[in-house]
Formats: structure tokens, sequence, C-alpha cells
């Protein structure tokens, strides 16, 4: 058994298995029953491993050391199911290893013995000396759980000579291995069953350190707005195991998942190249709706590399209709005004003075059948391209979207138009605040100097009181909500239009 100083993260399963051989084999799959991992990788920054496991087990009480596993599994969400029908295994002590051998780890099992000291002097000759091990410096996982040590307590004390010094005096050699150090993370399990012999169990467990997310890639010809999508998914394994001719399961949603309380965070780093599906045939990924999420799954059979960014494509379509907004929203808020309320604003004069130049270009288009899209979209960025009259791709914008349902329309800021203009300036504000009520009115002016008409959808906000009334208006415009007003402009070619509205708070 472990030491007390580096006893492993305890906790008890009993799981109770009934159900035949049949069901069994469904539950895991034809290649988990062929000895291949299968993963569900979720796109919150964990995953769900499942593999075949063999056992050799004598009828009992049996001791097994399970070392094939990820550095950063959920103890608690382990689950053994055998695969033999009728047999009975239950988990009556698990502990958990997650501290694989160190030269700090070792320092600290040696702490209070004489361990010899290799230096290197300044022509490269080699001297042995001895030194006591006083503290060894070594922290472990109490860092991560109580957080910041004591000031000095991670520095090691050696003992020379008879004199104590606050560093290592040269590459410490130690005589062996510790009975209690562990060379990659290990479950060990009293595990009980009812029968002997060999058989095997589905093993499965949760694990930080592995990712996905998707992305897009939509190109326009030279003088059309009809797209040509591909998206891709990218998957990080940083999970310290690799995963070998995996069936490949993601799941995209927004479901709730409680974090660790000493949960090792999957961080970006540097990885392998990227792999790509290639050549025609079947969809290299196909999707589905599960529960409340919808599941894509790789339709071969992949390898993940520990460390490694993988890239699979996951739709590709062409023909979609999609087209050009722009949107002059001309209101541009102070910081000092972020997050007042009615009653705050409402006396403010000068609130809504600024004006927003720019003009927003936003692309649309829908995810139908229809429209030759259709799947659930997970969330991810979608990067414009259109190809100039010499063929050439050149980047026009960029942002993310949401998880987006089929049938669903989307809408994405992608720049400020270069040839557009606008101006919106404030030509009344008149207030009588022991009779409630103020009057407002502006004048938005918008330029273009384009070379074909453009329409541009004029938004206004109404944000001194939730009650109002537009008392003059020089264009007809829309209610979009209770804050919210759209003035639909077509301008013509090096054109101008100027609107103008009075609006009428009271309380």
């Amino acid at each position: 058994m472990p030491s007390a100083r580096h006893s492993a993260y305890l906790c008890l399963i009993v799981i109770l298995v009934l159900g035949g051989f049949a069901s069994a084999l469904d539950l895991a799959g034809a290649d988990d029953a062929a000895g291949a991992p299968s993963l569900t990788v979720y796109n919150q920054g964990f995953a769900v491993v499942r593999q075949k496991l063999p056992l050799d087990l004598k009828s009992g009480l049996n001791h097994v050391q399970i070392t094939d596993i990820t550095a950063h599994l959920e103890p608690d969400s382990v689950i053994l199911r055998p695969l033999a029908a009728g047999q009975h295994l239950q988990i009556l002590e698990q502990n958990y290893r997650n501290d694989p051998v160190t030269q700090a780890l070792l320092l600290s099992l040696y702490e209070g013995q004489t361990v010899d000291f290799v230096q290197t002097d300044n022509n490269g000759n080699m001297h042995v000396l001895k030194g006591k091990i006083v503290r060894s410096g070594y922290l472990g996982s109490a860092l991560g759980a109580y957080g910041q040590p004591p000031n000095g307590s991670d520095q090691p004390i050696i003992e020379v000579d008879g004199k104590l010094q606050f560093f290592l005096p040269g590459q410490p050699v130690f005589p062996a291995l510790a009975d209690d150090t562990v060379l990659k993370p290990t479950l060990s399990w009293e595990l009980q069953t009812d029968r002997s012999g060999a058989t095997a169990a589905e093993f499965s467990y949760i694990t930080g350190g592995m990712d996905w997310e998707a992305s897009y890639n939509a190109v326009a010809p030279p003088n059309s707005s009809v797209l040509e999508l591909v998206g891709w998914i990218t998957l990080h394994n940083q999970s310290g195991k690799a995963f070998r001719d995996a069936r490949l399961k993601l799941m995209a949603g927004d479901l709730n998942k409680v974090q660790p309380r000493q949960s090792a965070m999957y961080q970006a780093g540097a990885g392998g190249g990227f792999v790509q599906s290639a050549g025609p045939g079947a969809p290299p990924v196909t999707e589905k709706a599960f529960d409340e999420y919808h599941l894509y799954t790789l339709e071969h059979p992949t390898t993940l590399h520990d460390r490694e960014t993988k890239q699979v494509e996951m739709i590709r379509a062409t023909g979609i209709q999609a087209k050009s907004v722009y949107v002059y929203d001309g209101f541009k808020i102070e910081p000092m005004y972020q997050n007042w309320t009615y009653e705050n604003i409402r006396q403010q004069e000068s609130y809504g003075t600024l004006s927003n130049p720019k003009v927003w270009v936003m692309q649309e288009f829908k995810n139908s059948s229809e429209n030759h899209l259709g799947m659930p979209l997970p969330k991810g960025r979608v990067r414009f391209y259109r190809r100039d009259d010499d063929g050439q791709l050149e980047f026009t914008g960029e942002n993310n979207i949401d998880h987006t349902p089929k049938d669903e329309t989307l809408r994405l800021y992608t720049g400020n138009a270069f040839d557009l203009a606008g101006e919106r300036t404030r030509t009344e504000y008149r207030f009588d605040f022991n009779g409630r009520w103020i009057d407002e009115a502006f004048e938005i002016k918008l330029r273009s100097h384009k070379t074909t008409p453009v329409d541009i959808r004029v938004v206004e906000h109404l944000y001194r009181w939730s009650s109002w009334d537009i008392v003059k208006n020089s264009d007809n415009y829309k209610k979009n909500d209770s804050k919210t007003i759209e003035f639909p402009v077509t301008l013509p070619p090096d054109g101008e239009k100027t609107i103008t509205y009075k609006v009428h708070y009271s309380w």
C-alpha cells in the first residue's frame, strides 16, 4: 500500500452488473471488443474514454494495477463492466496515483538520508561528494490543492560536510527507486469476482486534457455572393496518452459539467502537424441528434498522439445563397456610461451624443437544406474569402458563431464598409422632469461612394425610458423591439440620404 504522505485519491465504487453477453458487446461496440479504444470528446475540455480491458483473475479478491490511462483521469468517474455473461465484478477499493517519479519526488522520498551528488568542474572532470537531504523542497499536489506554499518551503536544504546549503550541490544519484514510486499515472484496484480465469471488461472514465472546436471557411466568387463552405473539426490531445485506431465521436452542446477542484485544464501548446481528410467518397463525419445535444461521428478509425493537433473535414457545401447586409448604428456609448440604469441615463443630457461614423458589414445566409446546408453547425469561427478577378483568394473578415440548429439564419459581423459613412447628430433635447417627459430629436446622414445602389439598415436605440412615441419622422421605420427601431434606406451610387426623427418619452 502507498505511504500516508503519498496516499492516493481513494474512492469506493460499487457496480451491479446484470445482463447478457450480447447486450454488453452492444454497449462496448465491435471495435472495443477488438481492443481499439472508443472516445467521445466534448467541446468543453474533456472526453469519455472506453476501452476493452483484459483481466486474469482468481475467484475472490484480486489486486489489479492499470497504467494505460490518461494523466487527467477523474478517478470517481471510473466504470468497470464485465463482458462475460453473468460474471460479477466489484471494485472494493480504488487508489489513484498521478505522481510519476521525478528527481524532486525521489529527493522527498530520500529525505533524512545521504546520497551521492555528481559535480563537474570547469575542466569537465566529474567529482562525487556526499550530501544529506534535510529538505527536498518537493510540494507535489499540495500546491494545487491549497494554494501558495510558505515562502522558501520549495527550496531544498542539503547538508554537506556539516554545513547547510539551499541548493543541490550537483546532480543527485539515487541508490534505487523507492518502494512507493510509480512511473506512470496508475489505478490500483482491490477487485472482487465470483469467477476465476481470463476474462475481459469494458473500462471507461472521464478525462480532461482533450478538446475540439469547429471552424469554417466560406469562399465567394469575384462578383457573386454564392458561397462554398468547408467546415473543419480541430482536435487537441493534451491528455498524456496516445489513442491508436480509436473510434471517435464528438459531442456538441452546452451541457453542464462540474469542474473538479484540482482539474488539470487543457492548455493549447505545441503539438504535431495537421492531418486532413482527403479524397472523394462518403462524408468523413456524420451527425445525429443525441439527447439535447448533437453527436458527430468520424467514420474511420484514427490515431490521436499525445500533444497532437488533428484536423478532419466535417462539412463541404456549394451553392449557398448569401448576402451582404449593411447596418448603420450611429449610437456610440462612452465607457463611463456602461451599465447605467434608465433612471441615471434619463437625466444625463450628454448621453447619446457621440457618433459612430462606421457602417457595419454583415454576412447573412440560412442553414437549410434548400440552401445546400441544413446540418446543425457546432460553434466556431467562420472565415470569409473572396476570389479576385485573377483567381486569387483574399480574406474579407471573420467572426464566431454559436451552436446553430438547421433552418436558422446566420448573421455575422465581418468588418466596416470602406465606401460608406454615417453621421448622427442630436438636433433637439427638451425636458420637464416635474412633468415627467423628455423630447429628443436626431438627424442621421448617410453617404455612399460606391458605383452601385446599396441598402442600409439604420438602427436607432430609444434608451431614455421604456415608454416612448415617435412624434415626427422623415422616413418609414419598423419597431424591432421595445427599445429599438430601424429605418430601411437605399442609397444611389455616390448618393446621400438624411433621416430625421423626434421621440417623446414619458413616465
